[in-house]
């Protein structure tokens, strides 16, 4: 047999795929090497990171909402913890079964389900969705016994927000509500992302959406290692939540209460402001509705219902509702005169009960007419030919830039919205409104005869009741403006420090003080001989106050007979008025939707307020019932 022999050539080979290998594998542990030195090393912190969030799991601890009390204390919202019982839909296997099973230990109504249904389309699968909120102890018992058989399911604490007076003071208070998209635009517009980890409500409307980022507090967290399963082991370290800052009111929420009860079941609007800071007393805007049906989430049918109502109880009338002032305006015209010139205190008119101007006669509401009238006369008797003469004289561009340095026409600004679109700006006619509101040139032009209504408040003239309340007050205060707020001051949680909200002035009117006193005897005289006399006798105090009456459409030159009329159809009553005339501590401006006369509905509305507000009276029932009087009102608005 031969020696095994291994040629040159093939032991070349060898050498090379030998050297080669050694080479390759040198490269391949290089590159592990530098593999490992870029992860254990130059990675390592990033790694670490992501290691330890797989570990450790942040949850966000939702801070208790801040407290809202009235002027005096009286809780108006607050916030409170509750069980709930809640379902993660993606650790859920059937779940109808799982929810049919459940219903057998926990009383879960459709509306339940539908609830559930709804919120489980808005939420995220990986989301834990209530489907019974508010258990007692007893559920929580009976459900803890039979935990095991729900994987997915659990007990949670959960904050609710609660109204405990129910539909009062709503408009100004607000709801709050499941955040929406929208609601997360406006939340990282405002670099707040980070402090609504968690949570589940935002402020909808009125101060629980104005003041929302002082209420909601700052968001907590508590670092939970969890296993594999995604299961927690033990909490490693938490950061408590700070609760929000609560809000005193310059609210009366009794005051509020007593004339939300006067409307009884009427439709309309009052706000009554202190003329001396601008702090809203009262603001009511009926019929109301009950923020409590939005903690949960409104049902559907309960949203249909305050959505479909032909009352529309979520419009703020107070604040969205314009409407003409009637004769309301008619102080504010006779002080408009007295400043520019165009008349003197003293200065009478001839009134047939009627003016002629071109080929149309304006009526008075007298027939026959007031005879001889002098400027006192025109306020207290309410005399409509006076001011259809007095528009004429004046011309329309002075009318509107008075009326405009009293605020009607414009946003007051009120801290209840977040935005200016919260308020209405109403109507402020004049040469230039008519040509931004009209397209075709003959419908913007101004004719002299337009001018005449307004001198009466009809025509154009449309002002939200805030802007009739923030005139009144500013007359009350001599000339002295001051923007209106709802908020008295905020308390600080961490700290225990009140920041007060100190009042704004405006502007302050230089009128003439002669002129000024003038009008408030005239007013004066319309509460103690003229038309709020009856609504006014025997009152301890003295007040200052104008009824107003306001046309809902036109009636064509017919009289006006109301019991004959469509209530829908009927005239809007209105009352401004402060009180005491020494020193004012409450202006109001009182707008019953087809109410007839503001002497009839409007003014004793008025009366119980002050009643309450300056004597501590608190009054029986509804104001404005007894109607024998109304054909008498009718001949002195």
């Amino acid at each position: 047999m031969d020696d095994f022999h291994i040629s040159e050539s093939d032991l070349e080979i060898f050498r090379f795929r030998l050297g080669f290998t050694a080479v390759a594998v040198l490269v391949a542990f290089g590159i592990l090497i530098g593999r490992f030195f870029w992860l254990q090393v130059l990675q390592h912190d990033y790694y670490k990171t992501r290691a330890e969030d797989n570990r450790i799991s942040l949850v966000p601890i939702v801070p208790n909402r801040g407290v809202i009390t009235d002027r005096n204390g009286v809780v108006l919202a607050r916030s409170y913890s509750a069980f709930t019982l809640e379902i993660t839909p993606s650790q859920v296997g059937d779940l109808e079964a799982t929810i049919g099973a459940l219903a057998e230990f926990i009383d879960i109504q459709p509306r339940d389900r539908k609830r559930f249904k709804r919120l489980m389309d808005e939420a995220k699968n990986f989301e834990s969705i209530p489907i019974r909120t508010r258990l007692s102890d007893e559920e929580v018992a009976r459900f803890t016994a039979n935990r095991y058989r729900f994987p997915g399911v659990e007990v949670k604490a959960r904050l609710f927000r609660q109204y405990p007076l129910g539909t009062v003071a709503s408009h100004a208070l607000g709801y709050i509500g499941r955040i929406t998209d929208h609601d997360l635009e406006w939340i990282d517009e405002k670099d707040q992302e980070a402090n609504y980890k968690g949570t589940e409500h935002i402020g909808k409307t009125g101060l629980e959406q104005r003041y929302e980022f002082e209420l909601h507090g700052t968001t907590g967290y508590e670092e939970v290692e969890i296993d594999a399963g995604g299961h927690a082991i033990r909490s490693l370290k938490r950061i408590p939540p700070v609760s929000g800052n609560n809000l005193a009111l310059t609210l009366d929420i009794k005051l509020q209460e007593i004339t939300e009860k006067a409307f009884g079941d009427r439709r309309g609007a009052l706000v009554a402001i202190d003329p001396s800071t601008g702090g809203i007393l009262a603001l009511v805007s009926t019929p109301t509705y009950d923020p409590n049906l939005f903690v949960d989430g409104i049902t559907p049918d309960n949203w249909k219902e305050l959505n479909d109502s032909p009352d529309k109880p979520m419009v703020n009338r107070a604040l969205n509702g314009a409407y003409p002032p009637g004769s309301t305006f008619k102080p504010y015209m006779a002080l408009a005169a007295l400043e520019v010139g165009k008349r003197t205190p003293s200065q009478t008119i001839h009134d047939p009960g009627f003016f002629n101007f071109g080929n149309h006669q304006f009526r008075d509401d007298k027939k026959g007419g007031h005879g001889s009238v002098d400027m006192y006369k025109s306020i207290v008797q309410s005399c409509d030919t006076y001011y259809y003469m007095l528009a004429n004289d004046m011309g329309i561009d002075n009318i509107a830039r008075f009326m405009g340095s009293i605020g009607l026409g414009q946003r007051t600004g009120i801290d209840l919205n977040k935005d200016e679109s919260g308020e209405s700006k109403g109507v402020l006619p004049s040469p230039e409104w008519k040509k931004q509101r009209f397209k075709k040139p003959e419908q913007q032009k101004w004719y002299s005869g337009e001018t005449i209504s307004i001198g009466i408040g009809q025509g154009y003239n449309a002002y939200t009741p805030i802007q009739l309340a923030q005139a009144m007050a500013t007359l009350a205060n001599n000339g002295v403006m001051y923007r209106p707020h709802v908020v008295q001051y905020i308390t600080e949680t961490g700290t225990g420090n009140k920041k007060p909200i100190e009042p704004q002035p405006i502007r302050q009117l230089d009128w003439k003080p002669q002129h000024i006193e003038f009008i408030k005897r005239a007013m004066v005289g319309v509460n103690k001989e003229g038309t709020g006399a009856r609504a006014f006798a025997g009152a301890p105090y003295e007040s200052a106050g104008k009824t107003g009456t306001a046309q809902v459409f036109s009636l064509k030159g017919s009289q006006y007979k109301e019991h004959g009329m469509k209530k829908e159809l009927r005239d809007h009553a209105l009352f401004i008025a402060f009180a005491p005339v020494d020193k004012p501590r409450i202006a109001v401006a009182i707008l019953v939707e087809n109410g007839g006369f503001g002497a009839q509905s409007a003014a004793p509305i008025a009366r119980m307020v002050f009643d309450y507000y300056l004597l501590g009276k608190v009054p029986g029932g509804p104001a404005g019932e007894d109607t024998s009087a109304a054909e008498e009102d009718s001949e002195e608005e």
